[in-house]
């Protein structure tokens, strides 16, 4: 069974006064995609926020073998935790090629003197941003946004990506080819976290999923275990994954 690259325990964290997640537990093997699935306002996102920094938090947060819960930002970044926030926040009057070349300032930093090669690799999973690397990040389309957003956070070399919401706002082709590109890097032993609406799609790509409901996990299991629960199904996944599963 593959060791936890991230173990978090009793997580508390919220804005001001109001607590967000109460009590959170979770776990993600190395080289696996782990979807956290659930209603709006359920703390998907303020998990998110949490394990970066963007926001204060209680609670064990090991990451790699150690408790990173005291870290600032910036020193997580360097841990090697990556996220692609659900608004993307690309560098839009900057090139396609520059937005990943400034992503890759953590392995720069780290002195890797290979952190160019970073480059190709991206190119080579995402041939549409080879195409338009002179192009201002600015006049792609919702899909190509969205790979650009991957793509610089590989740039990185994180341990582990965190997507927030990656198939919001996508025509379907293009989700189902997100979601296939997420199947890939697992493939390539990327560990990914998977915070998703789209349930059904992120159940068939996680390996394991929790479901989060008002900021504690109500349902976990395996993926393909939680595709066929009753509950997520009412709930999630729809009357006609309800006929499909019989």
């Amino acid at each position: 069974m593959s060791q936890d690259l991230l173990n978090v325990r009793s997580l508390h964290a919220g804005y001001g006064r109001a607590e967000v997640l109460t009590g959170l537990n979770l776990r993600l093997p190395e080289a696996s995609v782990v979807t956290v699935i659930g209603p709006n306002g359920a703390g998907k996102s303020t998990l998110l926020n949490a394990l970066m920094g963007v926001l204060p938090s209680q609670g064990q947060i090991i990451f790699d073998g150690a408790d990173i819960a005291g870290l600032s930002l910036e020193d997580r970044v360097m841990e090697g935790l990556a996220l692609v926030p659900e608004k993307r926040e690309l560098f839009t009057t900057m090139t396609v090629e520059d937005n990943l070349i400034l992503g890759g300032f953590r392995p720069m930093r780290l002195g890797q003197r290979d952190w160019r090669d970073g480059l190709e690799k991206v190119f080579d999973l995402f041939p549409r941003l080879k195409e338009r690397r002179v192009q201002l990040a600015g006049t792609l389309s919702g899909g190509e946004r969205q790979m650009l957003a991957v793509g610089r956070a590989l740039m990185a070399r994180p341990k582990l990506l965190m997507l927030d919401e990656p198939s919001l706002g996508l025509a379907p082709l293009i989700v189902k080819e997100v979601f296939s590109i997420v199947a890939k890097l697992r493939d390539s032993g990327v560990s990914i976290l998977l915070i998703e609406q789209n349930a059904r799609a992120a159940l068939e790509v996680a390996d394991y999923a929790y479901v989060l409901e008002t900021g504690e996990v109500g349902l976990e299991g395996s993926a393909a275990d939680l595709a066929r629960d009753p509950r997520v199904i009412e709930t999630y996944l729809g009357a006609g994954a309800k006929r499909g599963a019989q």
